[in-house]
């Protein structure tokens, strides 16, 4: 069997970030949305899912490239001067490996996120980390702690299939492999993980390598070589560029992946497939 859970990141953001994941979810196929506790526009994208109660949401983690809930004078090794998170992830995954005063202000930080998802008095569909930072060993198991009071029941995996990923965009096949075997160890001590902690997770994932480029026809070429089981597939979608996009994610071709999730060719390549659409509090 073939499932799908598409997903919108980043709900919270900017407001054209939040509009394009309502209406995607209102016009097309968008099935779960990934929220953003600590950005200007959380309250509006709290507001509009609880308008729309079939769309699944969860905690978009953010630990880096964000803002972050706590007082930043609580947590001063893991932001900058203008109290905000690094925006360079390798040394801030040094830093979370290496440096043992700061797991204590992580776990302070991890919940006040949770925290503020529950205030929302949304259910928790899933929890991911902007940027994939979940993969962290320190994170996952900080993630796994904290959640566990908060009822988490399923986390994303990004594992993505290298070939099918290069069959479907016909580019870069050497980094692709060489990204997934790079990855390999850490995808395999996070499934681990997840299974030890009887956490639900996707078997498999697209949006990683083409981050910001899930187009109409990558979409449609990924959904013809789907594999058996569940994939997780992952947008940026916003229906018009704004300061924050453009601050974060400048190449990122947000419009076109909102105008993928509302297109007629997508609703019939899932449907016309006998693609079952789900969340991930679906998954058993």
């Amino acid at each position: 069997m073939k499932r799908v859970i598409i997903t919108g990141d980043d709900f919270g953001l900017a407001l054209p970030v939040n509009e394009a994941i309502a209406e995607a979810h209102e016009r097309g196929i968008l099935t779960t949305a990934s929220l953003m506790v600590g950005e200007k526009f959380f309250q509006d994208a709290a507001e509009r899912a609880r308008r729309h109660p079939s769309l699944r949401v969860g905690l978009h983690l953010t630990l880096v490239e964000g803002h972050p809930v706590s007082p930043p004078e609580t947590i001063p090794d893991l932001v900058n001067k203008h109290g905000m998170f690094s925006e360079h992830l390798a040394r801030a995954g040094f830093r979370f490996f290496f440096h043992p005063g700061i797991r204590s202000q992580l776990e302070k930080e991890i919940r006040a996120q949770f925290e503020a998802y529950c205030q929302t008095g949304l259910k928790l569909d899933h929890v991911n980390a902007h940027n994939h930072m979940h993969l962290h060993p320190t994170l996952l198991r900080l993630l796994l702690k904290v959640g566990r009071d908060y009822g988490m029941k399923a986390v994303r995996v990004p594992n993505e299939p290298p070939v099918r990923c290069w069959r479907a965009s016909k580019t870069s096949l050497g980094p692709k492999i060489a990204s997934w075997i790079f990855l390999f160890p850490w995808l395999s001590l996070m499934k681990h993980s997840l299974r030890t902690a009887h956490i639900r997770y996707n078997d498999f994932f697209f949006g990683m390598a083409h981050s910001g480029a899930m187009t109409l026809g990558l979409a449609l070429r990924i959904l013809d070589g789907l594999p058996d089981g569940t994939t997780e597939l992952c947008f940026h979608p916003a229906t018009r560029r704004s300061l924050e996009t453009d601050r974060s994610m400048p190449e990122y071709r947000h419009e076109e992946e909102y105008q993928a999730l509302i297109s007629e060719p997508l609703n019939r390549a899932v449907h016309g497939a006998g693609i079952q659409t789900i969340a991930f509090s679906d998954l058993s």
